[in-house]
């Protein structure tokens, strides 16, 4: 079944922005969210700044029998939802169970809620850790407490392949949708900025160790080293077409295509697998690289990885022919949530015709992009292409268009 997949609401927790409309009020004039990490000192670590949800209060949206049992990356996925889900108008008690279901990705799961129980094991002892040890921590607990809280009994899952996993779970939802199930709630939300996440990020190597927020994560610059981790994401609730615009829900657009690819091994001499991926996704979405208005690039900030990025777009789409932007310079790169997050922001832009900037950056000629930089362009965006990946190989390609 090839029936059209809709995206009807949108829930955005992300450093700049709490919600999608405070999201697009800053995104859209380049308002960055990135600074110097305030959980815990990150005096002792090589890299100090991150994109950090500052005045998020669970408690003020969720019941206080939540809070013992999630940790704050759960925390933030249950907000989204319950946003995106309010967003689309949709009421899931008056809904069959069994016609909702939800696909999320993680790339971390609850390093925090871990750390904490961990400390507990190894300076009290195994009998003052909590029992939700055993799934707060865990990849799927944000699918599993996103269904238990809205009844949903679907087609369910999880997808972990790091940065690529936000727009592989909504390639796996829309499959979901296409089987048959009217609803799929979707997306990405990671939150691991604490001692033990931080270290486990830190082994990457990629990570910037500059102390400027306007200077440490710079994509497609000749000054690039690294990119800047954040937390947050995006959830949004997917939808077959007919069946929304029959209950007159607003479609934000429709997700159009998709292809994934995986890196030959390191040495081999076959080339990166990037644009080939770009190729299925403008195959399944049956529209050709002229069609695209604008790029969604991941933005590694890791110029061999920038190279390799670069190259994948220009094979594909000719030097300087697409505007690419790279708005997770204003929030960090939030891992899983990176690709959901960008995905959300394709559906604001396409609402106001108006592609958000790329901060901070000056772009290297070598790369032979047109990187919107400095300002928003004012532009239609009918068609965007959307790109995830992921450390170890994962490349993901998602297209997105208007719902007209």
């Amino acid at each position: 079944m090839t029936a059209s997949v809709v995206v009807t609401g949108l829930g955005v927790v992300a450093p700049n922005g709490l919600g999608a409309d405070d999201y697009w009020a800053a995104t859209r004039v380049g308002k960055s969210g990135i600074g110097r990490l305030s959980r815990f000192d990150p005096s002792q670590y090589p890299s100090r700044l991150a994109g950090e949800i500052h005045g998020f209060r669970a408690e003020e949206f969720l019941p206080n029998r939540l809070m013992p049992q999630t940790d704050r990356m759960t925390r933030l996925a249950l907000v989204a939802a319950d946003w995106a889900l309010e967003d689309a108008g949709v009421r899931p008690q008056e809904l069959p169970a069994f016609d909702m279901g939800v696909v999320t990705s993680s790339a971390s799961g609850g390093f925090e809620f871990g750390q904490r129980e961990l400390e507990r094991l190894w300076s009290q002892g195994s009998e003052y850790v909590s029992a939700y040890q055993s799934f707060a921590w865990f990849y799927a607990v944000n699918s599993g407490q996103i269904s238990i809280r809205h009844g949903m009994k679907g087609p369910s899952g999880v997808v972990v392949s790091d940065q690529a996993g936000g727009l592989d779970s909504v390639a796996q939802a829309r499959r979901q949708v296409r089987k048959g199930t009217p609803l799929v709630v979707s997306g990405a939300v990671d939150a691991s900025l604490c001692p033990w996440g931080w270290v486990a990020q830190q082994t990457s190597g990629r990570l910037s160790t500059g102390d400027d927020p306007a200077r440490a994560y710079l994509p497609f610059d000749a000054r690039a080293a690294g990119h800047v981790p954040g937390e947050g994401g995006a959830l949004v609730i997917l939808e077959r077409e007919d069946l929304a615009r029959a209950r007159g829900a607003k479609v934000y657009g429709r997700i159009a295509g998709y292809g994934a690819t995986f890196d030959p091994k390191p040495g081999s001499g076959r080339p990166p697998a990037l644009g080939k991926a770009i190729e299925l996704a403008l195959a399944d979405a049956g529209v050709d690289a002229a069609d695209v208005d604008v790029v969604f690039a991941d933005g590694a900030a890791v110029p061999d990885l920038d190279r390799a990025e670069a190259d994948a777009l220009n094979e594909v789409f000719g030097a300087r022919r697409v505007p690419v932007t790279v708005p997770k310079t204003m929030t960090g790169a939030l891992y899983s949530g990176a690709g959901a997050l960008d995905l959300a922001t394709v559906f604001l832009a396409m609402e106001e015709g108006l592609v958000p900037p790329t901060v901070n950056v000056e772009p290297a000629d070598e790369y032979g992009l047109d990187l919107v930089v400095g300002q928003p362009r004012t532009t239609e965006v009918r068609t965007a292409l959307v790109l995830a990946r992921g450390q170890g190989g994962f490349n993901s390609a998602l297209v997105a268009r208007s719902a007209d």
